[in-house]
């Protein structure tokens, strides 16, 4: 066939198509089909690709909040409470400490711990507001990593992998479980201030198609225009851009039925209508000030308590999963100055906390929905010695610590008013019904309806999952 002049230049595949009677193009289909090659495409056939889809068995939940502790609060300040330190403290404790930098002797909590509800588990007076929904809050305090860092730390605690470019758990969910509200996006990320430690990399699609991954928001913004960006279009009317939107989508369309429905391309037309969808809904769901005055102040002031309200409000409209990150940077990484800096962070999102939990109880909405809080790793029952470039040599703060940790989960399917797991008499190491971040994913892809062994995407010749080939369900936290 002719190439006509001012046509647009063959592609490679075209080019394969078209000479030696396509049989380049057969070859190289069933040399992809071999490699995993094709099959970014299996999901991006269907024409909207987040449309609400059944698991593999019935959910205990059916969305999933996530509130990331960004930098990595303490155990033994928190919600593992350590009598032992106060014995030790300023001593040298009996177990042998394997840690990133130079650690010194025992440094007891300066905060006060009390048993709180029914099941009477101790929390720290940092979160004496969350405390009082301990009945519902199942806390994992076994809870262990890899390795000290922040970096790989965050990439396993998000996409279940240390070092290569994995999707992250939201992603996974949202692939295989789709949105109930085709107007905003199905998984969505509030982190005010800026991006955190490894950036989008935390919510990122890896090899799931694009459309998979998460849509970030800038919470330290009130107005709607500065915390979606282009959210609304000034100059054209909604009729004028529906009409644009028609036209580039039967181009796109063409485009694509000549490239065997690339995903990207799926993805790039999918963002183009959501992104103009969501100008008629997004403003609603973000706009605080439609609740009621007992519901804000319930909340309480801040940036913290303003994208918990705006998460529970979208969380109402169907999305999927949403990830809260306690500011950017790493604010939890007290190495210096713990008693105030960990006050200070609690105090910004206690209060905000305790209402979801409330809010979401009193809405029947706690039930199908999992509540999730932690960190990347917790901390060290030691004091940190001066480290150059690490800490200002204060020696009241605590290093990074991968051995043992805290977390607690809430509502969808988990026991409420119980403690799994413990670490040893110093809040080190886990030792007790240990739970790897992996473990941890296949018990919540597990609650989403998923085994986490065959929930998988074929990838380069392999089928990935989630959990790579580690993990197991953690049976003892559900209900």
């Amino acid at each position: 066939m002719a190439h006509h002049f001012g046509a647009s230049p063959l592609t490679r595949r075209e080019l394969l198509c078209r000479s030696g009677m396509g049989f380049g193009a057969l070859a190289l289909g069933s040399l992809m089909a071999e490699t995993g090659g094709l099959a970014s495409t299996a999901r991006a056939d269907t024409a909207t690709p987040l449309v609400p889809k059944l698991p593999q068995f019935a959910p205990k939940a059916k969305r999933v909040i996530h509130l990331f502790m960004n930098g990595g609060p303490s155990q033994v300040d928190t919600f593992d409470p350590k009598p032992a330190l106060a014995k030790y403290h300023g001593k040298e404790i009996p177990l042998k400490l394997s840690t990133e930098r130079k650690t010194g002797a025992a440094f007891q909590s300066p905060f006060q711990f009390k048993r709180y509800g029914q099941s009477g588990i101790e929390v720290s007076e940092l979160f004496a507001k969350t405390a009082e929904c301990i009945d519902d809050i199942c806390v994992i305090r076994s809870m262990h990593a890899d390795v000290p860092n922040h970096e790989p730390s965050l990439m396993l605690m998000n996409c279940g992998d240390a070092r290569q470019v994995r999707p992250s758990l939201g992603s996974w969910a949202l692939y295989g479980l789709g949105t109930e509200n085709q107007n905003l996006p199905g998984f969505m990320v509030m982190c005010p201030g800026g991006y955190p430690i490894s950036e989008s990399q935390n919510w990122q699609s890896g090899f799931l198609p694009g459309i998979y991954q998460g849509t970030y928001l800038d919470t330290k913004n009130t107005e709607i225009d500065k915390l979606i960006e282009h959210i609304k279009n000034h100059r054209t009317s909604t009729s004028r851009q529906r009409s644009q939107l028609d036209l580039l989508a039967e181009l796109n369309k063409d485009h694509q039925e000549q490239r065997t429905r690339e995903a990207e391309l799926e993805a790039r037309i999918q963002s183009f209508e959501l992104a103009f969808r969501m100008q008629s809904e997004a403003s609603d769901a973000f706009d605080i000030n439609r609740e009621p005055k007992h519901i804000r102040e319930m909340y309480g002031p801040g940036v913290q308590a303003r994208q918990l309200l705006i998460a529970r409000r979208l969380l109402e409209r169907g999305v999927r999963y949403i990830q809260l990150w306690h500011g950017d940077g790493q604010p939890w990484d007290s190495h210096d100055d713990i008693a105030q800096e960990h006050k200070k962070l609690a105090g910004q999102c206690d209060q905000g906390i305790a209402a979801l939990l409330i809010d979401l109880k009193q809405r029947g909405m706690l039930e199908d929905t999992l509540v999730m809080w932690g960190g990347e790793f917790g901390r060290t029952p030691t004091v940190e010695l001066p480290t150059p470039g690490a800490n200002q040599g204060k020696m009241n703060g605590r290093d990074h610590n991968h051995y043992g940790f805290t977390m607690w989960l809430a509502g969808g399917g988990v026991k409420g008013g119980h403690i799994h797991g413990s670490t040893d008499e110093f809040g080190f190491q886990a030792i007790e019904d240990k739970v790897h971040v992996h473990d941890l994913h296949a018990t919540i892809l597990h609650l989403l309806g998923f085994d986490h062994e065959k929930f998988t995407y074929r990838y380069a010749g392999r089928d990935f999952r989630l959990t790579d080939v580690h993990g197991k369900v953690v049976q003892g936290i559900l209900a």
